[in-house]
């Protein structure tokens, strides 16, 4: 497979996992909270940056640029997906109770005044309203996070043979 199929791979893998979340909120009526939200925006950069890499189908130290850019884009939503499984772990009267949408505090507030807020999370982040496996939706993000995390490290860096192109 080359770096080109690989990254592509990679986004569509994100285009699907997007699309599930859509399916989740829209058909299945389960509403996302702010931390969602900020995991579906980590999925759709991961998606973005394997889109980029395909098309632009780097040479050897681009290739490397963009399993860096991979990795941050992963770890990062990794980080937020473990800040909801923490909070979704707190016992009922320890986690505050629901804000206010995240609509509203981008209108009302600053960007980094909303991300420190959902950051923190809040009732309606505490809330297991899904589950497959015994998992909820959060862990499932970190599973896909790191699967494409290293599967978009491995298709960036590993060696190629050089393509013969007519």
């Amino acid at each position: 497979m080359t770096a080109r199929r690989g990254n592509l791979l990679g986004f569509l893998a994100c285009a699907c996992l997007l699309a599930y979340a859509y399916y989740a909120q829209f058909v299945l009526h389960l509403e996302p909270c702010p931390l969602c939200i900020f995991q579906r925006i980590g999925v759709f950069a991961l998606g973005v940056l394997f889109l980029i890499a395909a098309l632009h189908d780097p040479t050897a130290f681009g290739r490397r640029v963009y399993a860096v850019l991979l990795s941050v884009a992963a770890l990062a939503t990794i980080g937020i997906a473990l800040r909801h499984l923490y909070i979704q772990s707190l016992p009922p009267g320890s986690v505050p109770a629901c804000g206010a949408s995240l609509e509203f505090m981008l209108k009302v507030f600053s960007l980094s005044e909303v991300l420190v807020k959902v950051l923190t999370g809040s009732g309606e982040c505490a809330r297991v309203t899904w589950e497959f496996l015994g998992l909820a939706m959060p862990a499932w993000v970190i599973i896909c996070a790191v699967v494409l995390g290293g599967f978009g490290l491995w298709v960036n860096l590993r060696h190629q043979r050089p393509v013969l192109r007519f």
